[in-house]
């Protein structure tokens, strides 16, 4: 749960966190999105499964007694920092056992999205079994860096856990926050190439790399696109990249052919859903219909 402080210090709760806004943003875009965390039984808790289901995102893993997971967002200027209370919290109430029989029982396999704060040592152990194990089912893997240094207690660690966890990513997001952050130095739009190479060398096939206001750029199966960010006035950032990149998922797992072709058009939409969100307080990813329409007005 994302509590937002206000101008008078107060903080008000926005439903959050990057893998729920990720689902969410997916769902809306018309995706089937199942969500593999648990939720608590909390009273936060229960207002995040209400909005899975109002968003028809369907809740995969048992309830636990755990807290509900908290961050602690400050806005400046539109830009969010954050703090984070996670130890003994539902989100992380889960073996990698419990999430793998999940997969082997969902039919055929599909896209498992991973990262941000699941890459942070030393959960990200629990996580590397489960990406291992869901690759070898079959399961497409798919990793958000959004690395959060004010967690990690020993940065060379957590640099190396990401890296790991790249290595084994199909379809991989970074920002230029990110590129900086992994200590390779600054990255601009106009310099994207240095950072696609890096990736597609490990192995992943679809990335996306995201320069906030500065744009975006989308990596498809060797085919490429840039755009700059659209202009809309901005209430916060908060879920803007979980938007962006939920809509880029969505749109490969309803269309599996010629997305390569399509690259232009998905990093589109993916721009112009994340613009929406950033009209809004908090992360409130658009529908597809909202998106139609936006292009009208």
């Amino acid at each position: 749960m994302d509590c937002v402080a206000q101008p008078d210090g107060q903080l008000r709760p926005f439903m959050g966190g990057s893998p729920f806004n990720m689902a969410r943003a997916a769902a809306l875009r018309g995706a089937d999105v199942g969500y593999l965390n648990p939720l608590s039984t909390d009273y936060f808790g229960d207002q995040l499964a209400q909005q899975l289901l109002r968003d028809k995102v369907l809740a995969l893993s048992a309830r636990s007694a755990l807290p509900t997971s908290l961050a602690v967002v400050q806005i400046t200027n539109g830009q969010p920092s954050y703090g984070f209370y996670r130890e003994g919290v539902a989100d992380r109430d889960y073996t990698p056992d419990s999430i793998l029989k999940v997969l082997r029982t969902a039919g055929s396999p599909g896209v498992l999205h991973t990262g941000s704060l699941a890459l942070v040592p030393p959960e990200h152990e629990k996580v590397l079994a489960v990406v291992n194990g869901a690759k070898a089912l079959g399961w497409t893997i798919s990793v958000d860096v959004n690395l959060r240094p004010k967690l990690a207690s020993n940065m060379a660690l957590y640099r190396a856990a990401v890296l790991e966890l790249a290595s084994l990513a199909d379809w991989l997001k970074a920002s230029d926050e990110d590129w900086a952050t992994l200590g390779l130095g600054e990255l601009t739009l106009a310099q994207a190439d240095s950072a696609i190479q890096f990736f597609t060398a490990r192995g992943v096939k679809r990335l996306a790399l995201t320069f906030g206001a500065e744009g975006a750029h989308l990596n498809v199966d060797g085919q490429t696109a840039s755009q700059a960010a659209p202009k809309v006035q901005v209430v916060d950032t908060v879920g803007a990249g979980d938007t962006f990149w939920g809509n880029c998922l969505a749109d490969w797992a309803m269309d599996t052919e010629g997305a390569g072709q399509r690259v232009a058009n998905t990093l589109e939409n993916a721009m112009l859903a994340a613009a929406i969100n950033c009209s809004r307080p908090g992360c409130q990813p658009p529908t597809f219909s909202e998106l139609e329409q936006s292009r009208t007005q």
